[in-house]
């Protein structure tokens, strides 16, 4: 074993058959060996724009020489501004501030407790209880993990943030499997809502955080109806709406933002990842018009919220971050998703005939191969296909049994060839 202790990895078969990356370009990463390695996961859903851009290293490397640490607390610097401009530019219509974190889920943790503070500063000290959902993945702060509903990611440390309810997931029956995009049944799933509301009251609910499409519990995708209902339905009660678009903002689903894509619009919409493009932590949240005002107006303290972290809208972050979103913008990447996403959808059901395969979701560029759990265990078969892709030359993404494919904008239809015949071939090799 070395002295390295690294994150969600089986450390012990990692030390016996490590995967090391070297280098990155483009479509590809390079390993140890030489060998180039086709990203079909953009990197960990974040590097959107592809890797190795000296646009966005050119724009961090000035800023680190001009200014490269400012304070986050009773102080600013001029990027910080100009990014948040920037991101609500992009954001759906009524938006009108944000909060800088360092990563997801620090977005998520900043998220719900600007919800709490929303609902206090209303007179609502009452409304504390946070919604999640079954499979749905926030982060792993122990917020995030409380709201979160993935139960391996939260067994291990006992009990979380009290005053926690999770609506069922979005999986809408056996009709709904292989659907092409939105599955056409499943609305009724967010009704679900009610009895969470029924069992502790209309106002006792400060908020409900869902990602518009989860990723990291292997590609649940919204059902039709689901998130216009949620909406409603958070309406009805006072309940603020919170989207964790961690994953699908950024042009994974052909639009800025997955509210955008479904016509959704949440309070508070949590980002990170393709915000950078992978390249500086940073996340952040984006707040409808009056949130951020209520909590001002009632703020008894010179400081509003006592919240925030020592990095927050860190200035080489921010010059990532506009570095990034100017080459989003001057290349189309989010229109260029939204035209490919037909043939990626049909490349990647064609999976269908392979052995062992249970069900097959996606929409935009971003899909999910469910994969029958082997005799040995579940997680055995998604492992054993996944590090065959990567003997391959592809590098896909496991999560159990479902192998998701989440490449970067740049990708050329021959790229999808190559993930979908490496993926087919790696699943029967294993079968």
């Amino acid at each position: 074993m070395t002295a390295l202790w690294k994150a969600f990895t089986a450390n012990r078969a990692f030390a016996a058959d490590p995967r090391i990356l070297t280098g990155a370009r483009g479509m590809f990463y390079r390993d140890g060996a030489g060998r180039e390695i086709l990203d079909a996961t953009a990197g960990l859903w974040c590097v959107n724009a592809g890797h190795g851009r000296p646009e966005i290293a050119e724009a961090v490397s000035h800023q680190l020489l001009e200014l490269d640490y400012a304070p986050a607390f009773q102080l600013g610097h001029p990027l910080e501004f100009e990014l948040a401009e920037t991101l609500l530019a992009m954001a759906p219509p009524g938006f009108g501030s944000v909060f800088f974190a360092n990563s997801g889920s620090e977005a998520v943790e900043s998220a719900l407790k600007i919800a709490l503070a929303y609902h206090r500063a209303r007179g609502e000290p009452g409304r504390n209880r946070l919604v999640g959902r079954l499979r749905g993945y926030h982060g792993v702060n122990f917020g995030g993990l409380s709201v979160g509903g993935i139960q391996r990611n939260r067994a291990q440390f006992g009990q979380l943030l009290p005053n926690v309810d999770h609506l069922v997931d979005t999986l809408s029956g056996e009709r709904a499997r292989f659907s092409k995009g939105q599955p056409r049944e499943g609305a009724g799933l967010a009704d679900d809502l009610e009895r969470i509301v029924a069992l502790h009251g209309p106002g006792a609910i400060a908020a409900v955080i869902v990602e518009p499409l989860a990723g990291s519990a292997g590609v649940l995708v919204p059902p039709q109806g689901y998130l216009e209902r949620l909406r409603t339905l958070c309406d009805k009660y006072g309940i603020l709406l919170i989207f964790d678009e961690v994953i699908t903002g950024f042009g994974r689903l052909g639009s800025a933002f997955g509210a955008l894509r479904y016509g959704v619009t949440p309070n508070l919409i949590t980002i990170a990842k393709g915000l950078t493009n992978g390249v500086v932590p940073m996340g952040a949240v984006l707040a409808r018009e009056g949130i951020r005002e209520a909590v001002f107006e009632a703020a008894p303290e010179p400081i509003e919220l006592f919240h925030g972290y020592t990095y927050s809208g860190n200035p080489a972050a921010c010059a990532a971050a506009l570095a990034a979103q100017k080459i989003y913008a001057a290349e189309g990447l989010f229109a260029r998703a939204a035209e490919l996403a037909p043939y990626f959808e049909e490349a990647t059901h064609a999976l269908r005939q392979s052995p062992h395969i249970v069900d097959i979701r996606n929409d935009g560029l971003v899909a999910g191969i469910e994969l029958e759990p082997s005799p040995e265990g579940p997680g055995k078969r998604g492992f054993a296909v996944f590090r065959d892709c990567f003997a391959r030359g592809v590098l896909t993404r496991v999560t159990g049994d479902t192998i998701a494919l989440s490449p970067p904008l740049i990708l050329e239809k021959a790229h999808i060839d190559r993930m979908v015949e490496t993926l087919g071939a790696a699943i029967r090799a294993v079968a």
